[in-house]
């Protein structure tokens, strides 16, 4: 039986988060008052992000992903690509693709289960060479975002509960897998996994790694 290598993206694998896409598409609108006026509005909200982010991903995503509605669909996918090569490609943890390159070295097939929008994290993921990927994706209606995602909403337990049903799907023994991720948000997608390791931890996750004696990475 086969096993993976799972691995969260921000703060994992690069440095972005979901505000530097937001910002991004925020300062590339058609139009310089549109550009302004989205631009002002994503960097008023950040602090409330954070907050919002800290208290519960559910309710980061309704509210941080109500800012994409009324984006066009064929605009985003567009950007998409200078997104990847301005803001994601530079931003690669340098020691990121040596961490997959080992990983697919050892037979495990490599993984990403992000919450970024698939759109926008599609070139990345040909750069990075991985075989397999999930992220959220926005709801569209006449070809314009209507500032909700599409289930399964990638956060949390839900990770999780998708990794389970793709190991499931694919044959892969969960218990020989490995799982990587920065946040505490991600422990449940830890718990599923026989060898977990975390990236970079924030406080908390770095206390509980240590607790287990998971392997602490720094790609930095």
């Amino acid at each position: 039986m086969v096993a993976a290598a799972f691995y969260d993206l921000e703060g994992t694998l690069v440095s972005t988060n979901l505000v530097h896409g937001l910002y991004f598409f925020s300062k590339n609108q058609q139009g310089i008052w549109q550009s302004i006026t989205k631009t002002v509005s994503t960097v008023v909200n950040i602090p409330i992000f954070l907050a919002t982010d800290q208290y519960s991903r559910k309710v980061f995503n309704d509210i941080f992903f109500k800012h994409y509605k009324g984006e066009s669909e064929d605009r985003l996918k567009f950007l998409s690509k200078e997104l990847f090569e301005e803001v994601l490609k530079p931003n690669v943890f340098p020691g990121a693709p040596e961490l997959i390159k080992k990983s697919r070295s050892l037979g495990l097939r490599q993984v990403v289960v992000t919450g970024a929008i698939d759109m926008m994290v599609a070139e990345l993921m040909g750069y990075l060479e991985v075989d397999d990927y999930v992220a959220n994706r926005l709801e569209f209606v006449n070809g314009r975002a209507t500032g909700r995602l599409l289930p399964p909403v990638m956060a949390s337990a839900t990770k999780a509960s998708w990794i389970r049903t793709y190991a499931e799907r694919e044959g892969i023994s969960l218990s020989e897998s490995y799982a990587y991720t920065d946040s505490m948000s991600d422990l449940p997608m830890l718990s599923v996994v026989g060898h977990p390791a975390v990236i970079n931890p924030d406080i908390r996750l770095r206390t509980t790694a240590i607790h287990h004696d998971w392997p602490i990475l720094n790609l930095k």
